[in-house]
């Protein structure tokens, strides 16, 4: 780009006071949010300190070991996950079946669920001493390791792979199978030569995300991991146990390496390998399978699938209320008291307020971002995009290291304090600020895809004729675009309030005695085998976070002014 052109650039930004106050708020929270964080610990691992320890990671066996676990785990996870989403999917769309309402409720579940409750309701139903392995069956199946971990992870992301694919497999357009089937194809002909070849960069996309997802999860392994040791949980080890922050630094690197390889990958090649089938909004009806054997052959793999994911939640629910489940069937509500009136209160609470604060800072956020880079133009709109991403591609046990090094003491420049310590237990607020930031971090990514969709399919014209008429751009991006977006807005502040209420390995190492987590607290209750208590907090975390999705579609999803003055105008 010319000088003269970024001179022009630069003067449009700074007359427009909104613009330039938008673009610095964005590009501040990337920098020193996202950035410096993870700067921060890669330095750490540069350091005469740490060099040998990298020399040592690569030779020596079992760290070997621990990092092809890694692998073999995120590839068996995203194999699964992905084929397990793709059946509902194609089910939800192509099949004309019963019950077809339980199970996409059943696939949105894990949305809303903490990483633990699927697992500790594992031990329960399936562990040594399992209500359905022992007791009923008379096994002692061994579920720690690759295996528990496949099923318990599997379970737990595909949501992630259901809701592309279905989105994808909706927005075919009908005529194409149409055309085939009248020139002779067979349906799996077509299904095999035409829908599958489309549905191809979806797959790639579900696969290469459950993958990051997999590697990155910090719970599950710490849980059902056992003797099978992948990197995340190593981390935790060596900051937890060990007090090693070096070596924590190198291993969070080696983690860090694959998933942003993974990420770019996902970002950039799977949408240049988009196939558009649809010009317009698609016609038709999409095909219906209705041979009785592939029909209700599928349906069947789905509804089991289904009942296994009632069973579990059920589990959690019916363990709550028992003494022990499966060993005192009494029941009680003791564990209800420890956690709404006992030790486990505060964090119930100090969940719930973090949790709420770091909502609307990322839907808005968010929102903002994908307004700028959707509707603005300047030089580096791409790498802004890129870094509020990397959010959802830096692993959250990376980014908890990153800001235990970032933070930990106050940033000065010049004697003049710009940010103060921000974590342990002196730091501001207990330690509560750097929470909130690392909620919104693992947030605002949502917000901005789910924004830069909507706002891609809104007439740039409307927002220019606010603009013609007078208004500013403030004026113009509350009250013509914020409106026109409060599905995606309504979306954003969902997935950011229910990420944030389960959230563990990005804040793992920020808690502190005066800003307790709840999933850090599950995860003691369930280290202590207290698994009623577990079950209690996981519960109540539901109930939370259902409770706020109401209230949400309550305040966010009602019509507004603005709204129906433009409807009216059209």
């Amino acid at each position: 780009m010319s000088m003269g052109r970024r001179a022009h650039e630069f003067r449009r930004i700074v007359q427009d006071p909104t613009l330039l106050l938008g673009l610095l708020v964005a590009v501040l929270f990337v920098a020193v949010a996202v950035v410096w964080p993870v700067l921060r610990m890669v330095g750490a691992s540069l350091t005469a300190e740490a060099t040998p320890l990298f020399a040592k990671l690569v030779t020596k066996r079992v760290y070997q070991r621990i990092m092809l676990n890694t692998v073999i785990l995120g590839l068996g996870v995203a194999a699964l996950g992905t084929a397990l989403g793709f059946l509902f999917a194609f089910v939800q769309v192509r099949l004309d079946v019963p019950c077809k309402r339980f199970m996409h409720l059943m696939a949105l579940v894990p949305i809303v669920s903490p990483p633990f409750a699927v697992a500790t309701a594992a031990i329960t139903l399936f562990g040594r001493s399992g209500i359905i392995s022992y007791r009923l069956l008379g096994l002692q199946y061994n579920i720690y390791g690759l295996n528990g971990l496949l099923f318990v992870l599997s379970l737990s992301f595909f949501t992630v792979a259901y809701l592309n694919l279905a989105g994808m497999l909706r927005a075919l357009d009908p005529a194409i199978d149409e055309a085939a089937i009248n020139l002779g194809a067979g349906k799996w002909h077509v299904f095999r030569t035409i829908t599958l070849p489309m549905l191809v960069p979806g797959i790639a996309g579900s696969f290469l995300l459950l993958f990051v997802e997999a590697i990155a999860d910090l719970a599950n392994p710490l849980v059902l991991g056992g003797d099978f040791t992948v990197l995340a949980s190593r981390i935790y080890m060596a900051i937890t146990g060990e007090y090693d922050v070096v070596a924590g630094a190198v291993l969070s690197v080696i983690l860090l390496v694959p998933s942003l390889a993974v990420f770019v990958v996902q970002r950039y090649w799977v949408g240049r390998r988009s196939v558009v089938s649809v010009t317009g909004r698609p016609s038709g009806r999409p095909q219906r399978i209705t041979a009785p054997v592939a029909r209700w052959g599928l349906f069947a793999v789905t509804m089991a699938c289904s009942l296994l994911i009632l069973l579990i939640y059920g589990t959690v629910v019916v363990g709550a209320f028992t003494q022990l489940l499966g060993i005192n069937n009494t029941l009680t509500l003791e564990h209800f008291n420890f956690v709404t009136f006992g030790y486990g209160s505060k964090a119930m609470t100090d969940t719930t307020a973090l949790s709420a604060l770091a909502t609307p800072i990322s839907g808005l956020l968010g929102m903002l971002i994908a307004f700028l880079v959707v509707r603005k133009q300047f030089t580096g709109k791409s790498a802004l995009d890129f870094g509020a991403m990397l959010g959802i591609a830096v692993p959250g046990t990376v980014l908890g290291i990153g800001y235990l090094l970032a933070f930990n003491r106050p940033i000065t420049v010049g004697g003049l304090t710009l940010l103060p310590k921000l974590t342990g237990g002196a730091g501001l607020l207990g330690g509560a600020l750097a929470i909130i930031i690392a909620y919104v971090v693992r947030s605002v990514p949502a917000a901005v895809r789910s924004g830069t969709a909507a706002l891609q399919q809104i007439d740039p014209a409307i927002e220019e004729a606010s603009t013609n008429l007078g208004a500013d751009s403030a004026t113009t991006f509350r009250r013509v675009t914020l409106p026109l977006t409060r599905p995606a807005l309504l979306s954003g502040l969902i997935y950011s309030f229910a990420r944030s209420m389960t959230s563990l390995s990005a804040i793992i190492f920020l808690t502190t005695p005066n800003t307790r987590i709840m999933t850090a607290q599950i995860l003691n209750e369930v280290d202590a085998g207290r698994f009623g208590n577990a079950f209690a907090y996981c519960v109540i975390l539901i109930a939370i976070v259902l409770g706020a999705i109401g209230i949400l579609y309550a305040v966010v999803g009602s019509t507004t002014g603005a709204e129906r003055a433009l409807e009216a105008r059209g």
